[in-house]
């Protein structure tokens, strides 16, 4: 009879810890958008939703792109890697949006080369056939600069080169078009 609750206790345990598991791999793993008001509370510098995006100049085939205070259009930046599911799923979708949108807004993908092998992200920027620029953060030094954690993470940064939000995941196609309308006022 002992044997018999103890074995109830040690399953009991089991299926608790597996459920806190699930959970737990769930919150992580949903999209967030984080607030604006948090982000800025949380860190005097990097990229938060209100502060000034930090600049940088990547080079891709010969031509410079940069991101440094006000600019003709909205742009997004894509950090991805090759291997990343959520970023195969969202590649096609933000493909359709650069395109839609190529008046009011820029994308720029950015491949977190350090974390990735740059042979397999040419393979997939072929692959989706991504008519926005693609350039490689070899050292992963955007990424951090941007306090890269996730992948993708998109940045939007408006007209005048403040960051106005970052999305860490995937959000469903129609929940970033409109996060672009907001963001060109389109």
């Amino acid at each position: 009879m002992k044997a018999v609750r103890i074995r109830n206790i040690a399953v009991l345990v089991l299926i608790a810890g597996l459920a806190a598991f699930t959970i737990a791999y769930k919150v992580k793993s949903e999209p967030q958008a984080v607030p604006a008001m948090q982000q800025a509370a949380e860190q005097e510098s990097g990229a938060y939703a209100g502060r000034k995006a930090p600049s940088f100049m990547l080079e891709e085939g010969g031509k410079q792109y940069k991101v440094d205070g006000p600019r003709e259009k909205a742009v997004i930046l894509n950090f991805w890697a090759s291997w990343c599911d959520p970023c195969k799923q969202e590649a096609p979708e933000l493909n359709k949006l650069a395109m839609k949108y190529s008046e009011v807004l820029d994308v720029y993908g950015i491949n977190v080369t350090s974390q990735d092998y740059k042979p397999n992200a040419e393979r997939f920027v072929k692959k989706y056939m991504l008519t926005f620029p693609v350039m490689y953060d070899l050292k992963g030094q955007i990424f951090d600069k941007y306090n890269g954690a996730v992948f993708p993470t998109n940045v939007l940064i408006d007209k005048n080169g403040v960051v106005s939000e970052v999305i860490l995941g995937v959000l469903s196609s129609e929940e970033l078009e409109k996060k672009i309308i907001a963001l060109t006022g389109s």
